[in-house]
């Protein structure tokens, strides 16, 4: 949609660009509406670098692509850690770039997932990347717990942040950073964002940030982005406890792997690399066991182990 609003932006320059003299007065004044509109950037951004591994969340990543790709001029695109296709809930993304390739970015964008998102904060290799990138960037931004990663880099030091609501406790306690609880935050350059959806109100507050109100509500519009959501809910303080809970203590059997590698089920040879009900990847440690027509299956967490139990045909069938 980036051409629509490239063609909205050309449309009222023409027209303030008239050269009828006896329209002259009211030329004056559409060019200063123009420009009222659509201020001079607050900086140039030529390249935009959304970060890409296996496993990250989906719309971590896609949320600020779209968003980003409204930038004029901007080119946008994916920086795999590694090379080739990179997958994540059943979707591969052929990545040509690897970090190993890019030196610099405007804006660099650090989407979040789990277990492989706290295992790469031990990633000398990329966080060294992120630090040089950081180093010459006009934003650097993390979604969900893709702050986790910031933090690992050092860059949240004395910062104010936020992060998914379960991730809160991992940030605080593994990096020292204590969460806000907002949809985003905005730190000098660093903005971070709260859970997956909220990595697109982030974009938007970045774009804001540099094209100001008038052109992000225009590409607002062009995505209408209105959230309605059917219920109420979407984080700890607006949704049932028990809710809360629950989802709680299915994060925390999935993490425990990475997070405590040395209490990690590692001596019993499980048949299966990925979870059958989350598709998680569990081949580094899982969080429960299941024995089914004579293989053994790893589960990230007891919730799938529950439900694979209920309707294990349908799991494989799917898993195939």
């Amino acid at each position: 949609m980036k051409k629509l609003i490239f063609a909205a932006l050309i449309s009222v320059f023409i027209a303030a660009c008239n050269n009828n003299k006896k329209e002259a007065k009211k030329k004056n004044g559409l060019a200063e509406n123009a420009m009222e509109k659509f201020p001079e950037p607050k900086a140039k951004i030529k390249t935009v670098g959304i970060l890409l591994y296996d496993n990250y969340a989906v719309l971590d990543a896609m949320g600020p692509y779209h968003v980003f790709s409204e930038l004029m001029g901007a080119k946008v695109f994916f920086v795999g850690r590694h090379k080739g296709l990179i997958s994540t809930a059943g979707m591969k993304v052929q990545c040509d770039t690897s970090i190993a390739e890019v030196k610099q970015l405007d804006i660099l964008v650090i989407p979040g997932g789990l277990n492989e998102t706290f295992t790469l904060t031990k990633d000398t290799t990329l966080l060294n990347w992120i630090r040089a990138i950081d180093a010459h960037s006009k934003y650097t931004t993390s979604v969900c717990t893709g702050a986790w990663i910031l933090a690992a880099a050092g860059l949240l030091k004395d910062k104010e942040a936020t992060t998914h609501w379960f991730a809160k406790k991992i940030l605080k306690d593994e990096f020292g950073i204590t969460s806000q609880n907002k949809r985003y935050v905005q730190s000098g350059k660093y903005f971070t964002s709260a859970g997956v959806s909220a990595g697109i109100d982030m974009s938007l507050a970045v774009v804001n940030d540099i094209m100001g109100e008038k052109y992000t509500q225009m590409v607002m519009l062009d995505l209408e982005y209105d959230p309605q959501p059917p219920v109420k809910g979407g984080n700890e303080q607006n949704t049932d406890k028990s809710i809360v809970e629950d989802m709680r203590a299915m994060y925390t059997s999935a993490i425990e792997p990475v997070l405590h590698p040395e209490l990690a089920k590692t001596k019993v040879r499980i048949d299966n690399q990925k979870d059958p009900v989350c598709r998680m990847d569990v081949g580094s440690g899982y969080a429960d066991t299941l024995s089914y027509k004579g293989k053994l299956y790893g589960f990230c967490s007891a919730h799938c182990k529950k439900l694979f139990k209920k309707d294990p045909g349908s799991y494989m069938q799917h898993a195939q």
